[in-house]
């Protein structure tokens, strides 16, 4: 049995979950807050208590952590759930997406810990400490596009898997519209935008020589499947988190890559990273109107076949071969 910790916020760390867990030969058992709807591939799930927000005395343990506050019980609920499920199930590993208290935690109880890396500034003493006690750590991103310094004394038991996308294998589909405009698709995810419903709108009305589409959106309907929107627009505006950077990297589109503001600068070092290598037209924040039709011929300029240098293409197998690799070499069977 492998374990498998989820985070709550977003989709994007179960979506990823989801995307690896079908190419592990292992049982794999999901440990998370979220909601899990649908067809997931896990063989049992363990249902997480929130921690709270109420409490706010001494979160980061004077720095060495990032929320682990006095007396807060649903910390100490998750925490107790966590340690029934190790007890009960002997894992062989378990791979950590995303918690440094959590990660640290199985490490205490014995278990080889698997510790997903994300983009940005991780320099702090919370992030070196999960990355030191890790036995392994999965980048799902290319080496060859992004390196951050604060990986390199860690590169040893680090894997740069390729952006994972659960579209990686999917047929294309082809765009049959006929309509003379080219398609224009706004795509955010459900962790949060600064994008509105009304700056789409406003665009629309003032371009209107292209086809805008949003989804995602506030206020637009949340499409759980967008392959065929994705394959069927001509340029793709969306955000820089690793999902949707993947997702537009299979389908191999043009893109505007508008980075959001997420905690230790994500999205802003994903953004610049896909700059620097002219895989996008990457941006800080939504531009003003009066820029679309050039920022559009840009990135339809730079064109999408350059995503093939984000390895979408087995990059989830390639995480699953690690994660089966670490519980086969540090995992009791017994």
């Amino acid at each position: 049995m492998i374990g498998y910790y989820i985070h709550h916020h977003g989709k994007g760390h179960l979506t990823r979950a989801s995307a690896i867990t079908v190419r592990i030969g292992s049982p794999v058992t999901a440990l998370t807050s979220a909601n899990l709807d649908g067809d997931i591939p896990f063989a049992d799930h363990v249902r997480l208590p929130l921690d709270s927000t109420s409490s706010q005395r001494n979160p980061t343990v004077n720095g060495a952590f990032h929320w682990a506050p006095f007396h807060d019980h649903g910390l100490s609920s998750r925490m107790m759930c966590i340690a029934e499920w190790i007890t009960m199930a002997r894992p062989r590993a378990i791979v950590v997406d995303v918690s440094v208290e959590v990660a640290v935690f199985v490490r205490l109880m014995g278990i080889p810990v698997v510790v997903v890396a994300m983009p940005g500034q991780r320099t702090d003493p919370a992030h070196q400490l999960v990355y030191r006690i890790a036995d392994h750590i999965i980048a799902a991103w290319p080496r060859e596009i992004y390196e951050p310094d604060w990986l390199h004394e860690f590169a040893a038991k680090t894997s740069y898997v390729g952006g994972i996308s659960r579209f990686d294998g999917r047929e294309k589909i082809a765009n049959t519209s006929h309509s003379p405009k080219p398609g224009v698709l706004v795509l955010s995810g459900a962790g949060g935008s600064r994008i509105s419903l009304e700056d789409v709108q406003t665009c629309a009305a003032q371009h209107d020589s292209f086809r805008w589409t949003a989804l995602g959106v506030k206020g637009t309907k949340w499409v759980d499947d967008p392959w065929r929107e994705l394959c069927s627009s001509d340029v793709v505006i969306t955000h820089a988190g690793q999902n949707s950077i993947a997702d537009v990297a299979a389908a191999q589109r043009p893109a505007i890559v508008i980075s959001e503001d997420r905690p230790f600068e994500e999205q802003r070092a994903t953004a610049q990273a896909l700059s620097a290598h002219n895989l996008s037209v990457s941006l800080p924040h939504w531009p003003v109107a009066d820029r679309w039709p050039s920022l559009i011929a840009e990135a339809s300029a730079i064109g999408g076949y350059g995503w093939s240098s984000w390895r979408t293409t087995g990059a989830a197998d390639r995480a699953a071969a690690v994660i089966e690799m670490v519980a086969e070499r540090l995992g009791n069977s017994t």
